[in-house]
Formats: structure tokens, sequence, C-alpha cells
């Protein structure tokens, strides 16, 4: 949740009457979260909102199944062998790591989802590592691209359309999704000294109700899929205000910061959920002190899990790993850079390393498609 937008025709006040110009009356939507006491976002549509009529679901990605649980090591998936099997993202997510509170893997697209979507077990944030495109929503389109993250809220209905060519992008199912409260004031508002601010992200734009011709609708819940038809468009919207709506955030708008010696990995926090911490790891200047090691330490970490996606640059700390990769290293046993990496950082000034970073609570387990492709020398590559 950012801040409150308003678009569009609204009413003098919540849970009057609008009518539009021939008197026809508006139906009122109250998109809520946490029941009724969390933030919200009220739509008015030209038509009823709840026409859903049960049908089979024809598409859906396949939920995450992990697998049992194996030997405690530090874990090197190369993402960039995955198939690019392509079709709407709807149908091509490949899940990697999951446990109870989120779900990461990768997905190439190639063509706009058919039906609209609604994913009701979890909030979805998208890094879009290549590619770009437009989110359709009741609210209006956002347009994304390459090297954004993009957040759906939990059950928002949307469709993707993405832009002709490549397209890689990171997601992620989360619980809560939220900007981290060390970054707002009292008030809500983000800080000043925050690693961004509210015009950094972009917000969906209204237009005029448009009807796409679509009339099936897909839900995720409890891990399956369920089918509805619908009597007419969902984006028959005139016009919303609230809290809760889709974004996209331009990872490279992430202002880093730098220390005298090495700060934690707290201060490239850029989202929160539950059980989890988004970071942010973007091209900066390092530490000052004329005997800083720049290199990330060794650390133990018993409370966490890490992941990193490695997006572009030189990792400094890594080898053998590219664009793409993706490592894992669990709570339990300490990890830390490649050898010699510690020592030859030392009198480095900046780093042109980005990538995304996900610590987790709960013990990430892999699935199937991580296990194909896992690099077997990764463990060994430490000693």
């Amino acid at each position: 949740m950012l801040d409150r937008v308003a678009q569009g025709e609204l009413p003098r006040k919540h849970h009057i009457a609008l009518r539009g110009p021939g008197g026809a009356l508006r139906h009122e939507e109250c998109f809520t979260r946490d029941g009724f006491d969390g933030p919200y976002t009220i739509l008015y549509h030209l038509e009823r909102p709840h026409t859903h009529a049960p049908e089979a679901a024809a598409h859906g990605w396949r939920p995450a199944e992990a697998l049992p649980p194996g030997p405690l090591a530090k874990r090197h998936y190369k993402s960039q062998a995955l198939a690019r099997a392509g079709g709407p993202q709807v149908d091509a997510r490949i899940a990697l790591l999951t446990n109870p509170d989120l779900t990461i893997g990768v997905v190439h697209p190639s063509a706009e989802d058919p039906v609209y979507v609604a994913n009701a077990d979890a909030d979805e944030l998208i890094y879009v590592h290549e590619g770009g495109g437009v989110l359709r929503s009741p609210v209006g389109e956002l347009r994304f691209e390459q090297g954004d993250y993009v957040c759906i809220p939990k059950a928002m209905v949307h469709r993707f359309v993405p832009d002709a060519g490549a397209q890689t992008w990171l997601w992620f199912e989360l619980q809560g999704v939220h900007l981290l409260k060390q970054w707002r004031n009292e008030a809500g508002q983000l800080r000043m000294d925050a690693p961004y601010c509210h015009r950094d992200f972009r917000r969906p734009v209204l237009g005029a109700p448009r009807d796409e011709g679509i009339r099936s609708l897909v839900v995720k819940r409890d891990g399956a899929w369920h089918g509805f038809g619908l009597q007419t468009s969902p984006l028959d919207v005139v016009g919303w205000d609230g809290t809760v709506y889709p974004w996209a955030f331009p990872i490279l708008a992430f202002q880093p910061r730098a220390g005298l010696v090495h700060l934690p990995p707290t201060w490239h926090g850029t989202f929160g959920a539950r059980g989890a911490l988004v970071c942010s790891f973007v091209p900066r200047l390092v530490d000052f002190h004329p005997e800083a090691i720049p290199c990330p330490y060794p650390h133990s970490s018993p409370s966490c899990d890490e992941v990193l996606f490695y997006c572009d640059g030189n990792f400094t700390s890594r080898r053998g790993v590219g664009p793409g990769s993706i490592s894992h290293h669990p709570a339990g046993i300490p990890h830390g850079p490649h050898p010699g990496s510690y020592e030859r950082s030392i009198g480095t000034t900046r780093t042109d390393e980005l990538a995304v970073m996900v610590d987790t609570f709960a013990p990430l387990r892999p699935t199937a498609a991580a296990a194909a492709i896992e690099d077997g020398d990764y463990m060994g590559s430490f000693r």
C-alpha cells in the first residue's frame, strides 16, 4: 500500500448513489483487506461486478510442489537453462522454491493472458529481468519495463499483455507485500531519508470503460484453480479511490547507502512480507574506511534462508554465476564469498552488481524443476 489515489467519477461520500448522465446507477465495489479493518479501494462499475457462473478452469500455472528435504547445502540453480516454453504467463510460470509463506519462480511469457486472472492465495511481486508490457486491471492500465518490480494485490482481477520479444520475469507469491515501516513517518508518508520516494512508484491510469470481449476468469484459491464465466467486462469502472491497487517500481530508483564499513543487507531492504524481506542490490559506492573490506563478510544467519537472483554486473563475491543465476544459502551453515573475493575487494571503491535478494524465516524447499537445473559443483566451489 503506497498512498490514496482517486481517479475518474466519484460521489462526494462513500456508499451513496453515483449516477451516470442518463441517471443509471453505478455499482459500488469495496475491495478490502484484513476483513474491513485494513486498506481498501472502492470502485464504481457500469454493471454489477459479481455475476460469476462456475465453469471449467482452462488456464492456470501448476502450484508449487516441494521435494522431500535433501542434504543441507549451499545451492545454485541455473534458471538460464530452463526451456522457454512461452505462452501466456497464467500457464507458463515455473515454481522453483517454496515454503508456507512464499513461492519463487521464473516465467518466460510470449503471449497475452487469454482470460482474466485473480490470485486469491497471495499478493504477487514480479521482477522484470527482461521485457516489458502492460498490466490491465479494473483500476486501469499499468505500463512496466525491464528492471521494474510489479506488485499485484491479492485477488485483484488482472491480465498481462507482454510486449513482443524476449521476456524473463522472476515472480513471487507473498503474503502482505508492504513498504518497510522504518521508511515511513508517523503519517505514513515515506521519510525524506528513505531509499525511495512516492514519486518513484507508477500507479495504474484509468481510461474509459473497456470491453475486450473476454468473459472468462480464473481464480487461484487454496492452491487450486477455479473457472468462472462473466456476464459483462470487469473493466467497466468509471472511477475509483483507495490505497489498494497494482504498482510498478524501477529497481534503479532504489537509493543505495554507503558506510564507513560494510552495511548489513537490511539497509538494502525494499519490500516486506510475512516471513520475508526483499532487498535490492544496485550499483553503488562501497565502504570508505581506509581499511574497509567491501566484499560481504562470511556470516551465519540461523534464522534465515537467503536467495539471490543475479541480474547484471560483476558479482564480486561469486564466481560461476551470471544473469539469471539463483543462489540459495540455507540457514544452519555459514556462507560468504568465494575464495579470493574477500581479499581482492580491499581498495575497491564501487560495485556495479544488480541483484534481487529475499531472506525467508521458514526453510525453502526446491521443486523438481529447480532440482533439474541445479549446479552440482556449487557446494564444493567454496573450498
